[in-house]
């Protein structure tokens, strides 16, 4: 027990360590002997401090009776839907220096792409930067 209860009686987590105790034994037999801790605790308000001593303050409890353990119902699975496959395909883009798209090329035409990017950096001679990237894109 904490210091300095007193004989204000068990805290709420002891009754409810006792009733998750009493749940798991089948439940009937600790409840009555719940209510006799309680009465004897109105009786002898020092026997509470001395619960947790050597002393012998320690409660005889009696022995459970075995009963069939309640069946458990698994909890229901939810529906998981398979998300839909986006086909994709990859083309060459050409971009300028503010990475805007300049054009667009597939996938087997890379000659073509490098040819346009050699082309554009020649006109501009160094005042915008381009370069050719690999992007993937939905097929619609």
């Amino acid at each position: 027990m904490a210091k300095g209860r007193g004989s204000r009686g068990p805290t709420r987590m002891d009754l409810r360590r006792q009733a998750e105790a009493a749940e798991a034994r089948g439940g009937e037999e600790e409840e009555t002997e719940v209510v006799e801790e309680e009465g004897e605790a109105d009786e002898e308000p020092d026997a509470e401090a001395g619960e947790g001593d050597e002393e012998g303050g320690a409660k005889k409890k009696k022995p459970a009776k075995k009963k069939a353990a309640p069946k458990v119902k698994k909890p229901a699975t939810k529906r998981v839907r398979a998300q839909k496959e986006v086909r994709q395909r990859a083309v060459w883009v050409v971009f300028d220096n503010a990475s805007k798209r300049v054009d667009t090329f597939p996938f087997n035409q890379k000659a073509e792409a490098e040819a346009l990017l050699a082309k554009k950096v020649q006109e501009k001679e160094g005042k915008a930067t381009f370069y050719l990237n690999l992007v993937k894109e939905e097929i619609t």
